[in-house]
């Protein structure tokens, strides 16, 4: 869990982006077995870049 806090803490202070809906996606993919906080960062800013 501690690789989620550090991506959402990433990817909220590069984007600005709502903390929910960062941690929601941050979520999925730790769930999803991705557990390096450089991967969550990258695939969290990729999907909220738009």
């Amino acid at each position: 869990m501690e690789a989620q806090r550090i991506a959402v803490d990433a990817v909220v202070a590069l984007t600005d982006c709502d903390r929910d809906a960062v941690t929601a996606f941050i979520r999925k993919l730790y769930l999803a077995g991705v557990r390096d906080p450089k991967r969550l960062t990258f695939k969290g800013l990729q999907a909220l870049r738009t």
